[in-house]
């Protein structure tokens, strides 16, 4: 059954086979594709940003429960990072990593925290980490897309992403596997993108 935020309907998943997807996503011109990204994404904050209602924002925060992951990706991955679709699907991936993974980020997050002072500042995570602040800490940073300063939320989130990546790395100097290294570097590139769309968003530029 849909539910409705706003003039946002929202729709638990189903099942669709990868023909039809295919099928579907071949028909469609990629300039409307990306056009539909912007206004999706447009609608979204936008809609967040026009309410004071916290069960509104519940609901945007947890959008990957209510529409899932792949659609989210869908809709968004594709776009440029420094936009804002790009900007939103990278903070949900990051929040949903965070949900299923919290031990695990923690970890690296504690490693990387004595090494990125500064940043860990910013990110504004309790000392030491534990699972359940970093599950609280990105819903507060989405929270923080629809209520607040938007760009503040972004510079946490990239904040948040340098400390990871830090912690990835091995800043002890200890061999580390070269899957973990890599997703070091995604991470301080994310990180980058992020500020970058901080600055962005405060000058009027980013959509």
């Amino acid at each position: 059954m849909p539910r409705t935020v706003g003039r946002v309907r929202f729709h638990k998943p189903l099942p669709v086979p990868p023909s039809a997807l295919d099928a579907a996503l071949g028909a469609v011109d990629p300039i409307d594709l990306a056009e539909a990204a912007h206004r999706t994404a447009a609608v979204v904050v936008g809609r967040g940003r026009a309410t004071d209602d916290p069960e509104v924002t519940a609901r945007l925060v947890g959008l990957v429960r209510e529409i899932g992951l792949a659609t989210v990706a869908e809709m968004w991955a594709d776009r440029p990072a420094r936009s804002l679709p790009g900007t939103l699907w990278r903070l949900y991936l990051l929040h949903e990593w965070v949900q299923r993974q919290p031990e695990q980020v923690a970890a690296a997050f504690g490693a990387g925290s004595a090494h990125a002072e500064v940043y860990r500042v910013i990110a504004g995570v309790a000392e030491p980490p534990h699972p359940e602040d970093l599950r609280r800490l990105t819903s507060a940073i989405l929270t923080g897309v629809f209520e607040g300063d938007l760009a503040t939320a972004l510079d946490r989130a990239a904040a948040f992403c340098h400390v990871v990546a830090v912690g990835l790395a091995g800043p002890d100097g200890s061999e580390v596997p070269e899957d973990q290294v890599r997703r070091a570097a995604r991470l301080q590139s994310t990180a980058r993108d992020l500020q970058a769309s901080a600055g962005l968003w405060r000058r009027g530029d980013l959509h």
